[in-house]
């Protein structure tokens, strides 16, 4: 099992590749979600050194997966992209934060390159 390992959830398949593709490149093991339930399942079989959380998706929100991480103690890198209102992610990362991640960043969309490689540890 790689050392780095980031676990995408984005209702958006064409965004869970670009980050894929940015992040193999960095060095990671990827998996890309497109729904809440894949996550939780890869989860389990991955287990995440960074997540990258779409804030808005159907069935299950980004702040239902926060509650959800922390129930399972999670404690490394969590990325907050949301392509809507910024204090949406503000919210989730000030949720994520309250609950004991100590590393919460978020990122608007379109997401640009550098700033992807930036918080993914590559620039």
């Amino acid at each position: 099992m790689s050392e780095k390992r980031l676990l995408v959830i984005d209702d958006e398949p064409e965004i869970g590749e670009f980050v894929r593709k940015v992040a193999i490149g960095l060095g990671y093991e990827v998996q890309v979600t497109t729904d809440g339930h894949a996550f939780q399942a890869a989860y389990h079989q991955l287990h995440p050194t960074t997540i990258v959380m779409d804030m808005v998706m159907p069935e299950m929100d980004g702040n239902e997966l926060v509650l959800w991480l922390m129930e399972q103690h999670y404690d490394a890198n969590l990325i907050i992209i949301t392509g809507y209102n910024p204090d949406y992610a503000k919210d989730a990362r000030l949720l994520a934060e309250f609950k004991g991640l100590r590393s919460v960043i978020t990122l608007i969309k379109p997401i640009r390159l550098d700033k992807l490689r930036e918080v993914l540890g590559g620039g």
